[in-house]
């Protein structure tokens, strides 16, 4: 198979979906591995690192992405990427769908088969399906909530002019996480590590008592419903939003009204912006221009928070894609689906047929299920 690698060409984001070890492997496999010229600098990786690893280095994006027949990247593709894509290509990326129509219904139009990190599930001993595609990106995420919240703190920044621990005879800050789950665990034992007082709240129950069986003393599990939001986002001097509903938009958790209540120069990291957003008041911002105030309160909702440590972001990444891609560029992605019902769930569409429920219900389009795949649960 032609497996390809562009430059990824969303603003500010400097990871690469294709390490040199990868090139490697594949090629190792057979493979024929087309890599666009300075794909992997922003990572630390050179033309020549690909070159040594049997990688082809192409001058332009157009041609790799009209020669491979999968493609592999680490950010939705972009409006000047959707022209360039082909029939039946095989797209191999995180796209979060449900965050936005436009780019669900250029995908659809295009006819790719959209392979999406995000929606592949694989099972796990709690019976809960784990995101293994989404996991190392959420550890990062969750982890950099708290160190640009802390920042944004700062009074140079806005923010209200805290310390998150404090220090002797100071009391720490309150932080309030919304979700349990991996960004939540994260940014959480972060916090609790730089001395803050935590809440992390969620609406599992299981997930509840796991959580006050292993966070720091320092953080306190709660019930998530919204009264309870509403109490703790008073005092509360940072908020991550956490959210995540496999491929579905983050339901609102926090309405534009509840800011009035909250502290002034607080900070909000809204962590869900990806799938939309947790907070009404939430729309993406870039590194470049990462901030801006709603009612006295920073909003920090950059869409591709991992991206400002490539290096770290791309290591975990591809640590977790490269034997999925490797699987993929052997037997084919509807092969795969027949046997594997937790990576059919990864193909969101194909051929302009949308295959991911939530998708389109978040759009109010038409789905079908895949020919390859056992029923969706409802």
């Amino acid at each position: 198979m032609i497996v390809g690698c562009v430059r990824e060409v969303k603003q500010d984001e400097y990871r690469v979906g294709l390490r040199p070890v990868g090139a490697e492997l594949l090629r190792r496999d057979g493979h024929r591995v087309l890599v666009e010229t300075g794909a992997g600098l922003g990572s630390g990786y050179s033309d020549d690192d690909y070159l040594a690893a049997g990688a082809e280095i192409i001058a332009k994006a157009a041609e790799v992405w009209e020669t491979a027949e999968l493609l592999v990247k680490v950010k939705e593709p972009q409006k000047a990427e959707i022209p360039l894509m082909g029939l039946g290509q095989q797209v191999f990326t995180y796209f979060h769908f449900a965050a936005d129509r436009e780019l669900t219904q250029c995908c659809l139009n295009r006819g790719i088969c959209a392979i999406a990190y995000e929606t592949l599930e694989q099972p796990s001993p709690s019976g809960r399906p784990t995101l293994p595609l989404l996991t190392p990106m959420s550890e990062v995420a969750g982890k950099m909530s708290i160190q640009e919240g802390a920042k944004y703190l700062e009074r140079p920044q806005g923010g209200r002019g805290l310390l998150l621990g404090g220090v002797t005879g100071t009391p720490p800050a309150t932080v309030l996480v919304l979700g349990g789950g991996v960004v939540g665990s994260n940014a959480a034992r972060m916090a609790a590590g730089l001395g803050a007082n935590v809440y992390i709240l969620d609406i599992n129950l299981d997930r509840l008592r796991y959580l006050d069986d292993t966070m720091p003393a320092n953080v306190t599990p709660l019930y998530s419903d919204p009264h309870t939001i509403r109490d703790l986002i008073r005092e509360s001097q940072l908020v991550v939003g956490a959210i995540l509903i496999s491929g579905a938009k983050a339901p609102h958790l926090i309405r534009h009204a509840d800011l009035s209540t909250m502290l002034k120069g607080s900070v909000i990291v809204d962590v869900a912006i990806d799938q939309g957003g947790c907070v009404e008041t939430a729309r993406p911002t870039t590194h470049a221009q990462p901030t801006y105030e709603v009612d006295g309160v920073i909003h920090y909702c950059v869409a591709n928070i991992p991206g400002a440590v490539p290096r770290t972001s791309t290591q975990a990444l591809t640590n977790a894609t490269m034997p999925w891609l490797l699987r993929i560029a052997a037997e084919g992605a509807h092969a795969i689906a027949a046997r594997d019902p937790g990576f059919a769930m990864a193909i969101n569409m194909d051929a302009g047929q949308l295959y991911n429920r939530p998708v389109a219900e978040a759009h109010g389009l038409r789905w079908i299920e895949p020919p390859f795949s056992t029923p969706q649960p409802l």
